[in-house]
């Protein structure tokens, strides 16, 4: 790999293209109903552009799965539908409708008992409507820890639940796809990609993601360090402090109630390159979830979540 300013070697996203359409092409031989996580989000962009080569000139032979907590940006929802609908995709929406019925929320719930509900659980039963025994996710391994310690082919549970101290060796690129009745396995095609892998690969391949990621002056207001945006915040009410203007772009999309924003001037995918060559944080740096103790992202992924 030779990385120069903003200059990438397209021999190394090349070789991580291969290995993810390899997985990918794996999963579709070895499980008879395979789904993929659909989050909005620039990775999950990145996996149906490798899912729509592994299969090409074939359609993408499983279906989407966006688990919707209903608290995501309207920017969201309208790439979502927009993106979905021209790439001809076949896109499954589940929420736990029971738990929104009951004004489900981050605030009065906490962020960790909003999760469970809105995403964990939500997750767990729209995989067992479908009776997918694979899901596809675009975790990456550079994200967060308890996410490095991932193998590619995750093994769950009967009950959706994750062992981090139980997990099958990978040698040789070899996976083990063997479950029994009841059993899942959560694959993750992206794990050896770096979030600067992902931008490179955004930019070679031309691939459309949601404005949010571009910078571009937006009322936002600091709640305990997090620039969270106020244009459709759900809940006025909750707001600390008076909102502010300012140029800023999202490095992670999420919830409108839990996802900050960081302040920048990058307007394009080469921007934001040469933006990240400079960054040291983690890019979920600003998901108010991931500093909730009690909610922490290994402790979710125990649970069921990915």
């Amino acid at each position: 790999m030779r990385h120069e300013k903003n200059h990438y070697h397209i021999g190394h996203l090349r070789s991580l293209e291969a290995e993810s359409i390899h997985i990918m092409r794996e999963v579709a031989a070895e499980f008879k109903r395979p789904v993929m996580l659909y989050s909005v989000g620039k990775d999950s962009s990145v996996m149906v552009r490798l899912a729509q080569k592994a299969f090409f000139p074939a359609p993408v032979p499983f279906p989407l799965l966006h688990v919707d907590t209903s608290y995501k940006f309207e920017e969201m929802y309208a790439f979502r539908d927009a993106f979905t609908k021209e790439a001809g995709l076949n896109l499954v929406v589940h929420r736990n409708e029971a738990a929104l019925a009951k004004k489900a929320n981050p605030y009065d719930l906490g962020t960790g008992a909003c999760c469970g509900f809105l995403k964990t659980r939500a997750l767990l039963d729209g995989l067992a409507a479908g009776g997918y025994d694979a899901a596809f996710g675009g975790a990456r391994r550079d994200e967060e820890k308890s996410r490095a310690k991932e193998r590619i082919f995750s093994f769950r549970n009967r009950d959706g639940g994750w062992d981090p101290k139980n997990q099958r060796p990978e040698l040789w690129n070899l996976y083990n796809a063997r479950v029994k009745r009841g059993e899942t396995i959560r694959v993750f095609p992206l794990s050896n990609w770096t979030e600067m892998d992902v931008w490179h690969y955004i930019h070679l391949e031309k691939i459309p993601i949601v404005p949010m990621y571009f910078a571009a002056e937006r009322e936002v207001v600091d709640m305990d360090g997090h620039l969270i945006p106020v244009e459709r915040f759900p809940f006025p009410d909750r707001l600390r402090r008076k909102p502010v203007r300012l140029m800023c772009r999202f490095r992670s999309l999420g919830c409108s109630p839990c996802t900050g924003a960081i302040r920048s001037t990058a307007t394009s995918v080469p921007e934001i390159i040469a933006e990240m060559i400079e960054v040291r944080t983690s890019e979920r740096a600003n998901r108010v979830i991931d500093h909730d103790g009690e909610a922490s992202m290994e402790q979710k992924k125990k649970d069921g979540y990915f």
